[in-house]
């Protein structure tokens, strides 16, 4: 028989993190106030636990992960690397593909790594209660679940079109303690001032973002938690890539070609970074390619530049590529990947040509999703569709050119309480939104004029 399933023991747990801000030749950017001017970890403080702003920041290549944060990793991880045979065959392509399937956990996602991380530290640091935000539902459900384990309250803050989309999603942050509130909503001044000027505002991840940061900011008691784009978060998530490449080893095999979904960057980051860590001290060089949708394209579209992480500018400014804070993406259902602005990490990276980023439509993901369930059984997150786009597209491409590459895709969650998407995919509902570039041009326009930058 040929082998699937590459399965590690969970002593192969990894017992560090890889902080991939070590290896870059040039340091992260720092963080900017209101003023322009750098801000240093102390700035976090009013929304973030000091043991978190110390990773944030932290340029240490390998971080010690906590035996009771590992402990618990062991109820899922490490994840399972599949061997793709049946939808290599169905492809006709002379590659290999692999996946990681990360959709195992508990909440069915990747994102429950880092929450698990982030709300260990809270509860160190004697936090009680966490804000945060949550676009398809997946990073909200982690952290319900996460602060659940450690007896801290949270309230989630989802955005509108999702909350209306998957409603099941917010029964099962509910299920687990989590408060949910559709966003934007009249608990904040942030919601309140976004509602008075669109009643009907669908509402987006940076709105949510501000409301749950401006809620933190002004309890002792809470500290906000985020799913991606910040160092520590991506950090927590590279597991991920660390299993993987132990996972490669026992069969003997190594990636050409790494394909992960981006919205933020933790998904990306988490399954690429480890590999970029073997090319830094000399290894082999992989394409590591960030994948999103054309109807939020920040990397493929956007600019480079100083931009506040919501929409009401009340985080540091942060350089990325962005599609202005005000960005107001359209409803699609790959509700975790409609951010206006990508990682800092993720972003350098692309602006140095260390990574690769592409973006593909909406109908033909969920093509690629079905594809896939139909040969690999597995009914994959929409988020997770965009990555199995675009290897499947490198699939065919070796095919009419005759190359045999091995092709690695990171599986970050399936799609069990996305089940409304396909029945719209499968009744010919969706439809495709490439974003006006007129829009794109306005939203960049209003970008905040920083001195210097």
């Amino acid at each position: 028989m040929k082998q699937t399933k590459i399965l590690l023991p969970e002593t192969d747990i990894p017992k560090q993190w890889y902080n991939v801000a070590a290896d870059l030749k040039n340091p992260p950017a720092p963080s900017l106030g209101p003023d322009g001017k750098p801000l240093d970890g102390s700035a976090m403080s009013a929304i973030f636990a000091d043991n978190i702003i110390e990773q944030e920041v932290s340029m240490q290549r390998w971080i010690d992960i906590p035996e009771p944060v590992r402990e618990i990793y062991q109820q899922w991880r490490p994840t399972p690397m599949f061997r793709a045979h049946r939808l290599e065959e169905a492809l006709g392509t002379p590659c290999k593909i692999y996946y990681k399937y990360e959709g195992i956990s508990a909440a069915g996602s990747h994102k429950l790594t880092s929450a698990i991380a982030q709300a260990y530290y809270n509860k160190q640091a004697g936090i009680t209660r966490l804000t945060t935000e949550t676009g398809a539902g997946q990073w909200g459900s982690s952290l319900s679940l996460a602060g659940q384990m450690f007896g801290i309250d949270v309230r989630v803050y989802m955005v509108k079109v999702s909350f209306e989309q998957k409603p099941f999603r917010r029964s099962m942050m509910q299920t687990w303690g989590g408060e949910v509130i559709a966003s934007p909503s009249n608990l904040t001044e942030a919601g309140r001032k976004i509602l008075a000027a669109d009643p009907n505002n669908q509402g987006s991840l940076g709105i949510a973002i501000s409301e749950a940061v401006e809620e933190a900011a002004s309890r002792a008691d809470t500290k906000y938690a985020l799913g991606s784009v910040l160092n520590h978060v991506l950090l927590h998530q590279t597991v991920i890539g660390l299993e993987a490449k132990k996972q490669f080893a026992l069969v003997g095999d190594y990636p050409d070609m790494i394909f992960a979904p981006c919205g933020g960057g933790s998904n990306f980051g988490g399954a690429a970074f480890p590999f970029y860590a073997d090319e830094a001290a000399g290894g082999k060089k992989v394409r590591l390619v960030a994948v999103e949708p054309t109807s939020c394209p920040s990397l493929t579209r956007g600019h480079y530049a100083y931009d506040f992480g919501d929409t009401e500018g009340l985080t540091p400014l942060m350089l990325q590529y962005t599609l202005g804070h005000d960005f107001m993406p359209p409803g699609i259902h790959a509700g975790g990947l409609r951010y206006h602005g990508a990682s800092t990490l993720v972003s350098q990276m692309y602006h140095e040509k260390l990574i690769e980023a592409v973006a593909v439509p909406q109908v033909a993901t969920f093509q690629a999703g079905v594809q896939f369930a139909r040969t690999e059984g597995i009914i994959p997150a929409p988020e997770s569709n965009h990555a199995i786009r675009a290897c499947i597209d490198e699939a065919l491409r070796c095919k009419e050119t005759g190359e045999a590459k091995t092709l690695f895709f990171n599986l970050s969650g399936h799609g069990h309480f996305d089940m409304v998407s396909y029945d719209k995919y499968l009744n010919n509902q969706l439809e495709d939104y490439e974003y006006p570039q007129a829009e794109i041009d306005a939203a960049l326009e209003r970008l905040p004029k920083v001195k210097g930058a």
